[in-house]
């Protein structure tokens, strides 16, 4: 792999591992243009990609362990009502919401895990089977997709 496959991977892992965090970024835009201009293998992109953003929810995780200790505070990003509804939904439904951090509220649910303390072990097993799924997923879909998209009319 060439300089551009290095850059192009590194992009890539940046882009997934902001995606994860509560910074406002996107990742499919970025994995679809290098899965099609293909110059890294499918495998390693969706590797990248979702080491990236799993990684991206760790740091989630590690915000909302710490975080805790300042609910009280003025500053504090969320009303302790809207903490509060957070805390019930994850008890309600448990740790299999982690399955769904790939979703827009997936940061969120990984910010709760670690307010909640959930096992690091488990969370980092949902989220890695739910941020790979997620990146394989969208490799069928660019794969379904961009063929119309590059041949054009």
């Amino acid at each position: 792999m060439g300089m551009d496959g290095s850059l192009s991977l590194l992009t890539m892992f940046a882009a997934a591992f902001g995606a994860a965090t509560i910074l406002p970024f996107q990742s499919e835009i970025i994995f679809a243009a290098l899965q099609v201009r293909g110059d890294v293998s499918l495998f390693v992109l969706i590797a990248v990609a979702s080491v990236g953003n799993t990684l991206g929810s760790v740091l989630n995780y590690v915000m909302g362990r710490a975080i805790e200790r300042f609910r009280h505070s003025r500053w504090f990003p969320v009303t302790e009502r809207q903490l509060d509804r957070a805390q019930e939904w994850y008890n309600r439904w448990g740790v299999w919401t982690l399955l769904l951090s790939w979703a827009p509220f997936g940061d969120a649910v990984t910010v709760v895990a670690g307010i909640l303390r959930t096992r690091f072990w488990l969370f980092l097993t949902l989220v890695a089977i739910a941020k790979t799924g997620r990146y394989i997923a969208l490799a069928l879909l660019t794969d379904q997709v961009a063929p119309g998209l590059v041949a054009g009319p």
